[in-house]
């Protein structure tokens, strides 16, 4: 039985349809994430299942009794009050309950009270006591304290007036809120919008062990690897549910659109046979037979133009014919045009079209730092280790937000100079900062003008078909920058950075508002990028798949520590090795290069064995995706028995594989517990 069930939804404004037919379940204690490009609805289908919003069509049922709670990506509140009344209103039962067990214990008290009422106070406390405490009555307070430390926010904030937070920890405040209400079903828009790495990760945790279900919108990929239990992806108007996390979803994905335009090629092969039959036999002794191979052809046609090839795949003519209106029947030449003129199906998100290329290649040292300490006159903010940054190096700077990382970017521009020790920039540089909040863009100019002042000699058509290709087309090259959406900001800042020609790119939070497909754009493109990158991001997908070295500031110590690996090591050796040692007379760490060195033969193992997990994890989706597949052709196999034998040896060696991935998965997690 599901938790929710979503039929045939849709919505439109008009003439505009936003999404159309969409149709799901979301079973008790299941994580669904869903993903696609801005624009298609995603948001827009959170709030119609949260009642904020009216579809124009479809059902949604929940089942009775569940409750639903819903987080948007900016939370609003109208009452005044304070952060932890707030929170302490997620427990109005629980309070309720303890207001009512010590009126009864006063009660109780009293010298009045006669043999027989006590008796009856007694059994209607006892009842009460245990319901109490079955509802978390007697820890609830050490819960709140527990979530809001979690998600941020330290003793100092617990008594702020709502009104007084900003805006992202508003949102953080309701977010809380909801995690402590204990509702069946949570609708996450963009939950790790305001956090930084540390509140994302308890986040996860927190998710993976409660007991209610979850269906979230979020641009965090790393996030949905580590909580998702499914993906919804969400485009061209539809929806299609994957297994599995977002690592599974970019497999099966591939081989979904693989299988589809095989799909394609085989059906247009075999509709133009049938054409071909047609006019050989239409004035021969077969007319008949051609006239009503023409009939049925006609239809076929009129049905994939309706509802696509996927729409026809695996139905018999019943099904169909519920789905397509007919019209009168073709002629051969009119079938011929339209046979020729089917198209594949499109798979693909409209994409940016990025690169990035050095004008000339930077010395092999790209940066020195010695006895560096970064801020503010009267603000010391860190120091850090020693580094010494080489060519194609990409490293990552994390730590919480405030603790100084776009101000090590700015020191190294040498836009802020050190408060002690220097900072030497290696030869034959050429520098491109993306700043998190687009600081180089004028908000006075046009997006024609603020490509006209990185490219001054191209022609107006030029700078138009440029921008194309960041998916500003029409009149959109006119807007002024004011008017942008924060993704169209960070598109409008890569296209500026694209025509720098830099060796070195210093990145503040690129990825910020940028949609999934735009994301692994950059991150391809950053991955080919032969030069050297330094990263300031919260985005763990992308420093995973990009970083060679992690810098940390650590705020408690007031220093950027340096590991040199990548960040899946970085957070094993978090996991499993001890704080670094504190030294007595240089009170200083042990830096992480020194650790990493001093890591035994064990420490290897564990690494290998994750590494195979991870690796086994994505091959059991992948034989999976396959086996139903096989098995989906089977249910509807072809007149050749000898196709028919092929695809049932397929089916068995598939189930064979996926039974062996199975028991190797299972032994290597006996091994690591």
């Amino acid at each position: 039985m599901s938790l929710l069930s979503v039929s045939n939804l849709s919505k439109s404004y008009d003439p505009v349809d936003i999404f159309t037919g969409v149709t799901f379940s979301l079973p008790y204690r299941a994580r669904y994430a869903i993903v696609g490009p801005n624009g298609v609805g995603k948001t827009s289908l959170l709030r119609i299942l949260a009642g904020q919003d009216t579809a124009s069509g479809g059902m949604v049922h929940l089942a009775r009794g569940a409750s639903i709670g819903y987080l948007p990506q900016e939370a609003a509140f109208g009452a005044e009050h304070t952060l932890w009344e707030e929170c302490l209103g997620a427990f109005e039962t629980v309070r309720e309950q303890e207001a009512e067990l010590k009126r009864l214990e006063a009660e109780m008290s009293s010298p009045d009270l006669d043999e027989e009422t006590m008796e009856e106070v007694l059994e209607h406390y006892g009842v009460l006591q245990a319901r109490f405490e079955h509802h978390g009555g007697y820890d609830y307070e050490q819960q709140i304290t527990k979530v809001l430390t979690g998600l941020g926010f330290g003793p100092e904030y617990y008594h702020y007036p709502l009104n007084h937070l900003s805006g992202g920890q508003r949102t953080r405040a309701l977010l809380a809120r909801l995690l402590l209400a204990g509702h069946d079903l949570l609708l996450l828009d963009e939950p790790t919008n305001h956090l930084d790495i540390a509140a994302v990760e308890w986040l996860e945790k927190f998710l993976k062990d409660w007991d209610g279900s979850l269906l979230f919108v979020s641009h965090d990929r790393y996030f949905i690897d580590r909580v998702a239990t499914h993906v919804l992806e969400m485009w061209r108007g539809s929806i299609e549910v994957y297994r599995g996390n977002y690592s599974n979803y970019v497999q099966q994905r591939e081989i979904r659109w693989a299988e589809r335009e095989e799909f394609f090629l085989t059906e247009k092969a075999r509709l133009i046979n049938e054409m071909d039959y047609i006019k050989r036999n239409m004035a021969g002794q077969n007319v008949a037979q051609a006239r009503g191979k023409l009939r049925r052809l006609s239809r076929y046609l009129e049905a994939v133009e309706q509802v696509g090839f996927e729409g026809v795949r695996g139905k018999q003519w019943g099904e169909i014919a519920e789905e397509v209106d007919y019209g009168n029947p073709m002629n051969m030449a009119e079938a011929e045009e339209r046979i020729k003129a089917l198209q594949p199906p499109v798979h693909q998100h409209r994409k940016l079209n990025l690169r990035l290329k050095p004008k000339r290649r930077s010395g092999n040292v790209i940066l020195r730092t010695k006895n560096l300490q970064v801020g503010y006159p009267g603000n010391p903010l860190f120091e850090t280790d020693d580094i010494e940054f080489w060519r194609l190096d990409r490293a990552a700077i994390i730590g919480p937000n405030g603790a100084g990382k776009s101000t090590f970017l700015k020191t190294m521009l040498e836009q802020l100079p050190p408060l002690r020790g220097e900072v030497t920039p290696g030869a034959s540089l050429d520098i491109a900062y993306f700043a998190q909040a687009h600081e180089g863009l004028d908000p006075t100019k046009s997006l024609l003008q603020e490509i006209d002042s990185m490219a001054p000699k191209w022609l107006p058509g030029q700078i138009r078909d440029y921008l194309a290709q960041f998916l500003f087309t029409g009149e959109d090259v006119f807007k002024p920058v004011s008017v942008l959406s924060g993704g169209e900001r960070g598109r409008l800042a890569l296209a500026k950075l694209a025509l720098s020609d830099a060796n070195l790119l210093l990145m503040d939070e690129p990825t910020n508002h940028l949609d999934i497909p735009a994301q692994e754009i950059l991150q391809d493109v950053l991955a080919n990028f032969d030069g050297t990158v330094i990263l300031v991001s919260h985005d763990r997908y992308l420093i995973d798949a990009l970083a060679t070295q992690i810098w940390e500031i650590d705020p408690e110590d007031h220093r950027l520590y340096v590991f040199k690996g990548t960040y899946t090591e970085y957070r094993t050796q978090q996991e499993k090795v001890e704080t670094p040692v504190i030294q007595e007379d240089t009170a200083e760490k042990v830096n992480y290069t020194k650790q990493k060195k001093d890591r035994n033969r064990a420490r290897n193992e564990d690494r290998r064995r994750l590494e195979r997990l991870n690796e086994i994890e994505t091959l059991i989706s992948i034989v999976e995706t396959k086996r139903n597949s096989l098995a989906e052709k089977l249910e509807n196999p072809p007149s050749d028995p000898g196709k028919i034998r092929k695809l049932a040896e397929e089916y068995e060696q598939a189930e064979k594989r996926l039974n062996e991935l199975m028991e190797e998965w299972g032994s290597l997690q006996e091994e690591a517990t």
